[in-house]
């Protein structure tokens, strides 16, 4: 008991830390398992206890994944999110090994298995940073999630076939050969438990009416699953992984994501907790340079790799540079992976120390790699730049106009917001052409004969393409805050007369807009929020016109606000 309350007294610390740092929280776990290990103040002696803990929190990371998983989501970024990830992961692995055999000279399987921890990123931090500058939905953020997500899931084969790769390299076929079928024979076992049990036994509980039963049901079924698998010699990640997609067809499926989601966080920071108190403080102390080192490899060749992918998928040179930048870190299934490893006697010691001294210094500089790359596209942004940089590879090759416009409507990004607008525009035949950096929105706006330019908002050359000079409304509806900024400069300094409509994701983007002189600034969330005060007072039987004498006022003192 001493040891599991040491255990979450410095998860919660390292949490806490690192939250207020602004760093990932799991780099706080990880932090505090250093310290309470064995290698440094030595606090916890029943190791064995951790670890099973945190194989249990492994268990439910991938059950909750399986169930999180829709191909809808994918759908959506296009086919890169499949070639993309299967090419950045194998161009990654082929150059790390490359380089580590050059420069350590490993042993062959030591430097593969090394360069395919390397391949994977954190999906946590990605959609951290992602959520916190408000670009979820925008290219980048769409090209980032799908290839982390092809990541994730090469988890799984990857946990079957390393036992295997333990054994004799002389029988390594016919070992490989075996645990596929094993993975082979669980997944049938899961897939008909799932599809004839499972939803019985949802359906049964959830009559109950008993929150506490169903709990322990979903609980059940995904450690029975990942118990099932682990007995016919395959990872019991595997099978909890397949028993959440299972579960995700269940009409109870958002119930039980999140009565699971709480034993989930618990139990995956005991997971991060054990990885810490396996390494070895010593070793990042006297080995520093060889760690940071290895860390600029990863962060350089990951880089390389992702932006390589996304320039020649034919994507915009803002897009390359962010989705390089996003994926470069290197991420939590890796800890995963290279604790098997240690596990099976693929890493050694030393060498999983190197790893996860390396990976936790990616984590830590991710968000300010993300930030430099944001300043370093600005500072290319020029105008004796532009020409060059911002119009090579596909983006010569937007789609040109076949008329002159003029007194037109330029609407920049047809996500909901523009695509509505668009619609209305196209009902009262007013002239308008459509900005977009995504490659198949351009594709179907193309199908239907509607006016298009590929590529990124914020940048003049496209502006001018679409006759910001002669245009009279510029939308700019796209949820990149950067790409909205730079672009009513432009048209600002082009044409004076122009009237500039905006949507501001939040305050700080506001001011920014204002300083831009904007006719016009859209917050939703006030919107929003106005709405909801009209409806609210209707139904009070307040009368429509003391309603809106009543709102005028506030969306005034909201721009004079602004403007200050």
């Amino acid at each position: 008991m001493a040891d599991f309350v040491i255990v979450m007294g410095a998860a919660l610390a390292g949490g806490l830390i690192a939250y207020r740092l602004k760093v990932p929280m799991l780099l706080g776990y990880i932090l505090a398992g250093i310290l309470i290990g064995p290698n440094a103040l030595g606090l916890v002696d029943d190791i064995d206890m951790v670890e099973t803990m945190a194989s249990v929190g492994v268990v439910l990371l991938l059950f909750t994944i399986g169930m999180e998983f829709s191909v809808v989501d994918l759908k959506r970024v296009g086919p890169i999110w499949v070639l993309g990830g299967i090419g950045q992961m194998a161009l990654t692995v082929g150059l790390c090994f490359v380089i580590i055999r050059a420069i350590f000279d490993w042993p062959v399987l030591a430097a593969a298995f090394f360069s395919l921890l390397v391949a994977h990123s954190s999906t946590t931090v990605i959609l951290k940073i992602l959520a916190e500058r408000r670009e979820v939905n925008t290219p980048h953020g769409r090209i980032m999630f799908g290839i982390s997500l092809v990541q994730d899931l090469s988890v799984l084969p990857l946990m079957v076939i390393l036992p295997a790769l333990a054994e004799d390299t002389s029988g390594l076929a016919q070992s490989l050969g075996l645990a596929l079928g094993k993975a082979m024979l669980a997944l049938g076992a899961v897939a008909v438990v799932g599809l004839w049990i499972i939803p019985r036994l949802l359906r049964e509980t959830a009559g109950v009416q008993s929150r506490e039963l169903f709990r322990i049901t979903i609980l059940a079924i995904c450690l029975g699953a990942a118990y099932g698998t682990s007995y016919f010699g395959v990872s019991a990640a595997f099978g909890a992984f397949a028993a959440g997609m299972l579960v995700s067809r269940s009409h109870f499926a958002h119930q039980a994501l999140g009565d699971i989601i709480p034993f989930r966080d618990a139990f995956v920071a005991l997971f991060f907790i054990s990885l810490g108190m396996l390494s070895s403080p010593r070793f990042m102390a006297d080995n520093w340079n060889i760690v940071i080192l290895v860390a600029v490899l990863m962060l350089g060749s990951k880089f390389l790799v992702s932006s390589a992918i996304t320039w020649f998928s034919g994507y915009s040179l803002r897009t390359t540079l962010f989705v390089g930048a996003g994926l470069a870190q290197v991420g939590e299934f890796a800890f995963i992976l290279a604790a098997a490893g240690l596990q099976i006697g693929i890493m050694s010691g030393s060498l999983y120390s190197l790893a996860l001294s390396a990976a936790i210094v990616t984590l830590l500089v991710s968000p300010a790699v993300f930030k430099l790359t944001d300043l370093g596209y600005d500072r290319l942004l020029t105008p004796a730049r532009l020409a060059i940089t911002a119009r090579r590879g596909k983006d010569d090759t937007v789609i040109a106009l076949k008329e002159t416009f003029s007194n037109h409507v330029i609407v920049c990004g047809h996500g909901r917001t523009g695509s509505n607008l668009a619609s209305i525009l196209q009902r009262y035949n007013i002239p308008y052409v459509v900005v977009e950096i995504n490659p198949r929105i351009i594709s179907e706006l193309q199908a239907e004969g509607i006016p298009c330019i590929y590529g990124d908002a914020g940048n003049p050359q496209i502006l001018s393409m679409a006759h910001i000079s002669q245009a009279r409304v510029l939308a700019l509806t796209c949820p990149d805050a950067g790409a909205e900024v730079t672009a009513a400069s432009y048209a600002r300094q082009v044409n004076r007369n122009i009237d500039i409509i905006a949507v501001s994701p939040r305050e700080t983007v506001t001011k920014l807009l204002q300083r831009q002189e904007i006719s016009e600034i859209v917050e939703p969330a006030i919107e929003a929020s106005l709405e909801f005060v009209r409806h609210i007072l209707r139904y009070y039987g307040v009368d429509s016109r003391e309603i809106e004498s009543m709102a005028c006022p506030f969306l005034r003192e909201r721009e004079d606000h602004a403007t200050q």
